[in-house]
């Protein structure tokens, strides 16, 4: 399977909490997600992809699709809105609920990753938008569908994966993760049913868990540890 290399890169407390709204002073936050923020640029990825409570809370600035019906039905292929990008925001967004002002975030050219159910409204409010999407599974994701399409359709050949939990642990149990980069802040959190870095859902078939290596360790600013590990892709 051809796909791109892709890399976990979060930012997480020291007991493995992500929601930042819990670690306190918002001025150490700022600084805390200015480190993250560097340590990504670091990697040069053509792509960043997050979960569509994350693109929602973070990125989208609350903005409603406005649903027309088309003419015609939409056919259930790949739409690519820009030709010409060479950065993405890739979006997983399954049932087709996010709104966008437009076809990019941060700079970056939006990608959709869609399920077959989504309506004909929302696929022809995309297309007016010129935000590129794909289809990855009739009703459920599939992730290794999703990766495949985005190396073979886009000049896509890393993409750093940014959350939320859930997201990061569906690829996780896949095995489709080939390294994990891990800003840990000196926070104890402690908030309960409060999302982590991997979250493996109930309705999932559980693999074995995966074996990392270290590969680098850094002290930070702000007594940050910023640590890299390899997957061992033989789990041993």
């Amino acid at each position: 399977m051809k796909k791109p290399f892709v890399i976990c890169h979060m930012m997480s407390s020291v007991d493995g909490r992500i929601l930042s709204k819990n670690w306190g002073s918002q001025e150490l936050v700022k600084k805390f997600s200015g480190l993250y923020e560097e340590c990504h640029e670091t990697f040069g990825s053509q792509a960043w992809m997050c979960g569509r409570v994350t693109m929602e809370k973070d990125f989208s600035n609350g903005a409603k699709p406005d649903l027309v019906k088309p003419d015609k039905p939409i056919a259930r292929t790949p739409f690519i809105g820009d030709k010409e990008a060479v950065s993405f925001a890739i979006a997983v967004d399954a049932h087709g609920k996010l709104g966008w002002e437009k076809n990019e975030a941060g700079g970056n050219h939006i990608i959709e990753i869609l399920t077959e159910e989504v309506s004909d409204e929302y696929l022809y409010y995309l297309q007016r938008k010129g935000i590129s999407y794909i289809f990855a599974g009739t009703m459920e994701l599939n992730f290794r569908s999703a990766l495949e399409q985005l190396a073979r359709l886009f000049p896509i050949r890393t993409i750093m994966l940014e959350g939320g939990g859930n997201i990061n642990g569906s690829l996780l149990n896949e095995g489709l993760i080939d390294e994990l980069s891990l800003l840990i802040v000196p926070i104890a959190d402690g908030t309960p049913k409060t999302p982590t870095t991997f979250e493996v859902g109930e309705y999932l078939s559980q693999r074995p868990s995966a074996l990392l290596e270290l590969i680098e360790n850094r002290q930070l600013e702000q007594d940050v540890l910023w640590l890299r590990y390899r997957f061992k892709s033989d789990g041993m």
